[in-house]
């Protein structure tokens, strides 16, 4: 049997787990690194799925570089130096060994975190060989200057094309106007991309992917010793870079006034974003509001939206809300697409529901459908490793209670209309909204 076979085996029994745990024990000890660890042990399949997450993503980006936490990221599988008696590997030679073993390992970079992720079998066979392959990958990324030059053409010219969409345009112009000169406002470019040598990767690297730093979360059929295991090499191989002090992110400012820009663009539908700084995760308004905005746009056709733009007047196919919290408070944004001579009476609807649930809040019946749905859907957030290791990585980096995933639907049952109410009143100012409107009649 293949190691492809074994993972694909193993992964249908993965996708096949549905059964939710009453409670879910999270274990977690302080590393010998200062790495923060957190085990939950799931024994129904042989898998085990493990994230590290440190301090680097793309806030930590120095002025002039947008984009190197990504391009740092992507980069880490084009090849490995020989390391610890594994030998050397390019790009195809390193992915045919994760093949072989039927393990993957990826890295990713968000506006905070910068993420790497190994899931294999929990076989003895296998695993020892997939950690060690991933300690190197992590003590050892080749960096060639060849890949990267590939790799950036590719990726300049994908950027390109995208300015052709006013999706983008519209999605680039309202982070400008939510964030200003924040980090999270800042987006790539050709230029930037151009700017970013091999060097600068290896840099950024050295300086965020430190085990002081960082956090370790292992879901999967593996005890604390078994996770122990896991966890020394990968960290080892992160260790030697030390732990330099990290200067500190400015928060996003408030809005002071209201921006509207109206940007032409050749296109059959004019693309409308409407929104403002919201939250940070920690915030304590975090339930009620994720409730509020279920209610107003994140809930799909049953939203207050949806009724208001799209069934009773027809403006739209979809419109959406949501919050997007982070370290720092993350952008509430209202997105939508309507023909361009419906901009502007899609805009003052959009504009006349929100300020209208602001006063009001939601009714007994929104409130009820919302918590019977939330409620009721849980299990469906946790009922895979993959799934589970999201919501720990979440509790950890958020610095959330250990209980938070046993006490979530309960946050949720004890909500009322003016909890919800007054949490979107603090949180959202209706006279102080970027509107984004690209592609609109004029």
């Amino acid at each position: 049997m293949t190691g492809w076979t074994r993972y694909l085996i193993a992964l249908a029994a993965a996708l096949s787990w549905t059964a939710a745990p009453a409670a879910i024990p999270i274990q977690h000890w302080t590393h010998a690194s200062g790495a923060r660890i957190y085990l939950v042990h799931s024994p129904t399949i042989p898998m085990v799925d493990v994230q590290i997450d440190v301090d680097g993503g793309s806030r930590r980006e120095p002025a002039g570089m947008t984009g190197l936490a990504g391009t740092t990221a992507g980069q880490l599988g084009s090849g490995v130096l020989a390391h610890a008696g594994l030998p050397a590997r390019d790009e195809n030679a390193l992915a045919a060994a994760w093949v072989d073993l039927g393990a993957q390992f990826g890295a990713s970079a968000g506006a905070d975190r910068f993420s790497l992720q190994l899931r294999s079998l929990t076989d003895p066979a296998i695993l020892p060989r997939a950690v060690a392959l991933a300690a190197q990958q992590l003590a050892a990324p080749a960096w060639p200057e060849a890949v990267w030059q590939r790799d950036r053409e590719r990726a300049t010219a994908a950027l390109r094309e995208a300015q052709n969409r006013p999706a983008t345009v519209a999605g680039q112009a309202f982070a400008r106007g939510v964030y200003g000169n924040h980090p999270y406002g800042r987006y790539s470019t050709p230029e930037s991309l151009q700017a970013l040598s091999v060097a600068d990767m290896k840099a950024f690297y050295r300086r965020h992917m430190s085990a002081c730093r960082a956090q370790v979360v292992i879901v999967g059929a593996v005890d604390r010793a078994g996770a122990q295991a896991i966890a020394d090499p990968l960290l080892a191989a992160i260790g030697p870079h030390g732990c330099p002090a990290l200067q500190a992110v400015p928060e996003v400012a408030p809005l002071a006034r209201a921006l509207d820009e109206r940007l032409p663009f050749k296109a059959a539908q004019a693309q409308i974003l409407i929104g403002q700084p919201g939250i940070a995760r920690q915030h304590p308004d975090f339930f009620p509001l994720f409730v509020g905005n279920h209610i107003l746009g994140g809930s799909g056709f049953t939203s207050r939206l949806t009724l208001e733009v799209r069934e009773k007047r027809g403006l739209t196919y979809g419109v959406y809300s949501h919050f997007s919290p982070g370290r720092h408070a993350g952008a509430f944004q209202i997105g939508m697409t309507t023909r361009p001579d419906q901009a502007d009476e899609a805009v003052r609807v959009v504009r006349e529901t929100l300020t209208r649930f602001l006063d009001e809040g939601p009714s007994e019946e929104e409130l009820q459908a919302a918590k019977d749905f939330l409620i009721n859907g849980f299990a469906l957030r946790i009922d895979s490793n993959r799934k589970l290791l999201d919501n720990v990585a979440n509790v950890a980096w958020n610095g959330l209670p250990l209980d938070y995933l046993d006490t979530w639907t309960e946050q949720i049952r004890r909500l009322s209309r003016e909890d919800v109410r007054r949490a979107m009143q603090r949180a959202l100012h209706a006279d102080r909204m970027v509107t984004v409107v690209v592609g609109a009649t004029p």
